[in-house]
């Protein structure tokens, strides 16, 4: 089936309903929902047999869903409705919710329902939800109405907000500041961290420190800091830590708020964006694995089971600086030197990678200097994992991976993916040949010929997709929670394998042999020539393309890697999709 999928960005779920549909012989494009754009015309030119639209802020013309069936993605349960649902349902504290796939009519997520999934909710950010809870029943609820769609006796079942019990499930509006508003001198830590997370990462919680008004982004608890209700405690990692009324909570990330008539503002790290209005405050970063184990939070952390080593890492939004680069290079060193035979590599949930940090480049003084500093620094770490042949490694992937965060990932010896996991392994949409020893890596893995066509395409890719490309080795299907647990299961076993011996024993050979015939310092050199003529040259697409991801400008249209030639012949009616239930009929639940 022909489907095109509208969205107002190529955000993580529509790249995953993107890859997932493609991964069930659909034939699939996407058209971006831009305000200066004509909606109708481009549904028209692609003359889709379904529209399925993942995540749209705006309306579906009547002039497109009248035409065409269209099926909308509702990040909340049936019943509820209004364009902050996730938002709302972490902020009041869910345990429980859903996603339902609706048919677009008039009325904003009123439509005929065709899925509906539950999910749990548990107490991390709204970003994290988003791309694992939500993101897994999302999935599952659009293949299953794409599949009632295709079958074509299916009836979608009609709304009645009287079938509704549930006092929960209601019109609610936008999630405004006012109402997310901290209110330090009265707000527990519990009160302050649902708070954060119901606006992670956007909009954020807008408060004041040092007399600006910043956004603050990302929250965690502090275990043992105390102070003053709003007083600044500490840092750590680039966080700040602040007090609440009966404790603390760390803040990774802050953008000043946007003046009007002034440039667009960017999240940072906290101490960064802060700067020399910072006043000055003990440093709690962990000094070496010792210091990164414990209840409080950091963004690097160890922990041993028997013969197994799990440094886990988690940086927000997957970027990694050059200060956190040399950090977790600090820390996979000191690991090396524990008495393991198999390192695990990766964050317990959300994002493993998405390598060089565009943000801080982006505010550097000298943005060419600091891309070369981020690029070396994250070719020190994977060419540290590379090297590493006294014991196996084994990448734990539990959340997306990008261009760089994918080449660390196959610098390990094994891969496992969740089984929600989506790879971007490619450079060129940022203007980048890429480095992280990709030319190697990539087509040990999948050859030569597939390793030109991802790059070329740069489209996302499942982690079916990959396990079938042979990017990875293992998926692991469980639930965002989960993903920890069965890592660790699996990397025990290996661990216990009489065959691991010999497999480091073969690995040390086979590095051996390479370095003898084509040593490693070639690739990184060969691809940091074309990095570095990159970032020295001020007129390279690189330059404007990160200015523009950083500022998140606008795109002037849908990029053509997107939007395949179009099918030939008159569009589909929608008429056959538009019946209704019986009125009292309520959409099953868990389907």
């Amino acid at each position: 089936m022909h489907i095109l999928l509208v969205a107002s960005a190529f955000n993580s779920l529509t790249q995953r309903v993107h890859a997932e549909l493609r991964d069930g012989g659909h034939s699939v494009a996407v058209e971006l929902a831009l305000p200066d754009g004509s909606l109708p015309d481009a549904v028209r030119r692609h003359a889709p047999q379904l529209v399925v639209a993942p995540m749209l802020r705006t309306t579906i013309p009547e002039e497109v869903w009248t035409a065409y069936p269209c099926l909308v993605v509702h990040p909340g349960p049936v019943g509820d409705r209004g364009p902050s649902s996730l938002d709302w349902a972490i902020h009041e504290g869910y345990d429980d919710w859903g996603v339902t796939v609706l048919q677009a009519d008039a009325e904003m997520d009123a439509g005929d329902v065709w899925a509906c999934v539950a999910c749990p909710l548990p107490p991390v950010a709204k970003s994290d939800l988003y791309r694992g809870e939500i993101a897994d029943a999302a999935l599952r609820a659009v293949l299953l109405a794409v599949d009632r769609f295709a079958g074509g006796t299916y009836v979608p079942l009609r709304q009645d907000p009287a079938d509704t019990a549930d006092p929960r499930l209601r019109t609610r509006p936008y999630l405004d500041q006012g109402v997310r508003r901290i209110d330090w001198a009265e707000d527990s830590t519990r009160t302050v961290l649902r708070k954060l997370r119901a606006a992670d990462s956007q909009p954020g919680v807008l408060d004041v420190l040092f007399g600006e008004e910043w956004y603050l982004h990302g929250g965690h608890p502090e275990h043992v800091l105390r102070g003053r209700p709003g007083e600044l405690l500490a840092t750590r990692a680039g966080a700040v830590c602040r007090a609440t009324t009966d404790g603390a909570v760390w803040i990774p990330e802050l953008r000043l708020r946007r003046l009007r008539g002034a440039p667009t503002t960017f999240k940072l790290p906290a101490v960064r964006a802060l700067g020399d209005r910072l006043p000055p405050l003990p440093d709690r970063t962990p000094l070496g694995l010792s210091g990164a184990q414990g209840p409080t939070w950091t963004d690097i952390r160890y922990r041993e089971d028997g013969d197994v080593g799990f440094l886990s890492f988690s940086f927000p939004g997957g970027a990694m600086s050059t200060e956190q680069c040399r950090r977790l290079l600090d820390a996979y060193r000191e690991a090396c030197e524990r008495p393991t035979s198999v390192l695990v590599l990766g964050g317990e949930r959300d994002f493993f990678s998405n390598g060089i940090h565009l943000n801080v480049i982006e505010a550097a003084a000298d943005p060419a200097a600091e891309s070369w500093a981020n690029i070396n620094a994250v070719d020190d770490l994977v060419e540290a994992v590379l090297m590493t042949t006294d014991r196996l490694t084994v990448a734990a992937v539990a959340g997306n991976a990008a261009a760089g965060g994918v080449m660390l990932a196959l610098a390990a010896d094994e891969v496992w993916c969740r089984s929600g996991t989506v790879l971007n392994p490619h450079y060129r949409l940022m203007g980048l040949y890429g480095s992280e020893y990709w030319t190697h890596t990539l087509p040990r893995r999948v050859g030569p010929a597939v390793a030109e066509r991802l790059m070329s395409e740069a489209l996302p890719v499942s982690a079916a997709g990959a396990r079938r490309l042979g990017l990875v080795d293992h998926v692991v299907d469980c639930a965002p929670d989960a993903f920890a647990h069965e890592v660790g299961e699996l990397a025990a076993r290996l661990a216990a394998l009489p065959a691991t011996a010999d497999r480091v024993t073969a690995k040390k050979a086979a590095l051996d042999r390479l370095q003898s015939l084509t040593p490693l310092a070639g690739f990184r050199e060969r691809e940091l020539a074309r990095m570095r003529e990159t970032f020295d040259d001020p007129d390279a697409p690189y330059h404007a393309l990160r200015r523009a991801f950083v500022h998140k400008k606008r795109p002037a249209g849908t990029p053509p890697h997107l939007a395949p030639v179009a099918r030939t012949g008159p569009p589909p009616s929608a008429a056959h999709v538009t019946g209704m239930a019986p009125a009292g009929v309520s959409p099953e639940p868990n389907h």
